[in-house]
């Protein structure tokens, strides 16, 4: 646990100094001291500098920045440089270099410029990792290791078609048992020999769904497999623990759960795509999913903008006190600590308008005000480290196979979304003030007492067998449109839809799927309404809930619930307008018993609570209203140190659990 050889939570970010020279480094001393800086991330882009020629390694400068860092009070998450290879690798290994699907080879000048499976990249990125944790392994200010940075490189080039075929080798066993599994006798696609197989290039109409899926699971694994690599060189001379960030929340080039497991410690960037009080669920969002792929262990935000919202091709500012309010939101939910990208706005360069801690303006300027409060906040927080959250009652369930086949060519609508599906259902529960874990569908779900299921295109055999259970056992399922229409071959379930165990489960059989045309909007006979999608149900022992009221599906189901066992299986065959779906989110929970962290709290005042194994409890209020809002009763508040009896307008507390709670 990284907290405790920082003695607290982690505040800081990344920190370029070779983009610098002395003067500078010397004011980075006292204002890094002044904004309570105690992590560093070194090295992230500084292959060029460590390596200049092949083989060739200059570590002075790097020795002499750790040891400065060291004798300031700032701890290193020490990085492997290998998201950016140098001019001189690209010379000397074109073949390196990614190739799109359409062909096109890369070249050199910008970052990201490799291809995950060519072999001189992968002993390079060995190489430099090893020689770094040789030299620095037991170096005194590194407190982490941070194996390259936001894996999520794809090619198509003949390096990936090789490693693709080895690892379809490795999977199928056989040609028969491959042209089974993708449906090649359609299209005339057989493949004869391993060779013949190419990954899923630009080509005349629909690519193969088979090969599509099979190919996103390779390329996972495959940047999983390079993660270890790296790590394993380090773990030969290091003891400190090793991870790499996941850039969430919209990016799905790996399987997160698999990395999860792999790391030491999950660590995610976030930088939202929305302004205000959406900026908001959207960290919550990205929060709860860096949690869940933790297993419920402590996690790091590795990255952040102090004064980044990418919002429709614009980089959008945050509004005043949305620094703390988001970097507290993540710590609430489980985060040790809140680092930033990056430490000093860069003056030139490609991302020299990215914002900082320090902005181009200087300390004397909100943006170092805002972050200097945030550290200072931070810092008061000490007591929670290696605190978790509190257990959580409800999960939506995120299956990576489900993103990656809901990607295949030749959906029957283009509005079938998997990651808007997957935030709508947890900003229905975010609005609801209830706290979040995200599930594999294959997983023990027993500890919920709701599941929602809003987008399983994809639903593997034990899935289907396991939410069944689940529901018999006792649980609260919604189960959405669309949802469990293909097995893990991505190939249709016949009979009717969903798969026959849940459908059992759930008293239904849907017979047909019903686009709706762009922009109609359908009433239901409870008032609600429907957008995008609906379907031909047919209720086998379910209850009707709501029917559709015109065309050809009115008087036929809509939403449905089934008594099944000793739980209730719900199904909604169309997507609900935002607020009907909180409302629909909201009865469930009611049903299901469920209630929000602080109850009493209005919508868009966020509550989360971290709990120590000594019992000791904290509770997070994070106010995005711009009005005060009252606590139940009086509590002592870890931010002033005394005790509150309101949250301020945009404002947060901290509150140590009293018996008044």
């Amino acid at each position: 646990m990284i907290t405790k050889r920082l003695g607290g939570l982690a505040f800081g970010g990344d920190y370029n100094p070779e983009q610098w020279d002395e003067q500078v480094w010397k004011e980075d001393d006292e204002l890094m001291r002044q904004a309570g800086v105690n992590l560093a991330t070194v090295g992230v882009f500084s292959w060029a500098l460590l390596e200049p020629e092949e083989g060739r390694y200059d570590f002075a400068w790097l020795d002499s920045h750790l040891d400065r860092l060291h004798a300031n009070g700032v701890h290193v998450d020490l990085a492997t440089p290998t998201a950016s290879p140098p001019p001189w690798f690209t010379l000397a290994h074109p073949d390196a270099m990614p190739v799109t699907p359409h062909g096109t080879r890369l070249v050199h000048g910008s970052r990201d410029t490799y291809c995950i499976s060519a072999p001189a990249y992968r002993a390079a990125a060995r190489r430099i990792a090893s020689a770094l944790a040789e030299r620095y392994g037991d170096h005194p200010a590194v407190a982490l290791w941070h194996v390259h940075n936001e894996y999520v490189t794809l090619c198509w080039c003949d390096h990936t078609a090789a490693a693709f075929r080895v690892w379809l080798r490795a999977r199928y066993g056989s040609l028969d048992a491959l042209n089974s599994s993708w449906g090649t006798a359609f299209w005339s696609q057989r493949y004869g020999s391993w060779e013949q197989i190419l990954p899923p290039r630009a080509t005349q109409w629909h690519r193969n769904p088979g090969l599509t899926l099979d190919f996103s699971r390779f390329c996972s694994d495959e940047v999983i497999a390079a993660y270890r690599e790296q790590r394993d060189a380090i773990r030969a001379h290091s003891d400190r623990p090793v991870t790499t960030n996941m850039m969430l929340p919209g990016y799905q080039n790996i399987d997160l759960w698999a990395m999860g497991r792999a790391v030491d410690l999950v660590s995610v960037d976030f930088y939202p795509s929305t302004p205000g009080l959406d900026a908001a669920a959207e960290a919550a969002f990205t929060a709860d999913r860096a949690r869940s792929f933790a297993g419920g262990k402590p996690w790091l935000l590795m990255e952040q903008g102090t004064n980044t919202v990418y919002h429709q091709g614009r980089t959008l500012a945050r509004e005043p006190g949305e620094i703390l309010r988001q970097s507290l939101g993540h710590i609430a939910r489980g985060s040790e600590g809140a680092l930033f990208f990056q430490w000093r706005q860069s003056k030139a360069g490609a991302e020299q308008w990215h914002s900082a801690m320090v902005p181009h303006a200087g300390p004397d300027s909100r943006i170092f005000g805002e972050v200097t409060q945030t550290g200072a906040a931070v810092g008061r927080l000490a007591e929670l480290a290696g605190s978790t959250v509190s257990t959580a009652q409800v999960a939506v369930l995120h299956d990576s196979d489900a993103w990656w086949a809901s990607n295949s060519d030749g959906l029957p609508s283009p509005e079938l979304d998997y990651h808007s599906a997957l935030s709508g259902a947890h900003r229905a529960l975010w609005d609801a003030g209830v706290v979040v874990d995200f599930a594999h569908p294959e997983e023990d779900l027993s500890r919920f007492r709701l599941v929602l299921a809003p987008a399983l295109f994809l639903l593997s055999d034990t899935g289907a067998d396991n939410l069944r259970r689940y529901v018999a056992a006792g649980g609260t399922l919604l189960f959405q449109h669309f949802g469990g229409v293909v097995d893990d071959r991505v190939h249709a379930r016949l009979g009717g839809y969903p798969a026959a165990p849940l459908r059992e489960a759930l008293g239904i059989r849907v017979e047909e799927h019903r686009p709706l045309p762009p922009d109609e909007r359908i009433t239901l006979s409870d008032g609600s309404h429907g957008t995008v999608w609906s379907e031909s149900v047919r209720a086998q022992g379910a209850e009707t809930v709501a029917t559709y009221t015109h065309g050809m599906l009115a008087g036929s189901p809509a939403l449905t619930r089934h008594d099944f066992g000793e739980g209730h299986g719900w199904y909604l065959s169309t997507r609900l307008d935002d607020a009907d779906y909180r409302a629909l989110v909201a009865r469930l929970l009611d049903s299901a018993g469920v209630e929000p962290v602080l109850p009493g709290l209005p919508p868009g005042v966020e509550a989360v609570t971290r709990q120590a194994e000594d019992g000791r409890r904290w509770h997070f209020v994070l106010n995005h209203l711009d009005e005060p809002v009252s606590l139940p009763s009086a509590a002592h508040d870890l931010l002033t140190g005394g005790p509150v009896r309101e949250v301020p307008a945009g404002g947060c507390v901290v509150l140590r659990e009293e018996r008044s709670l």
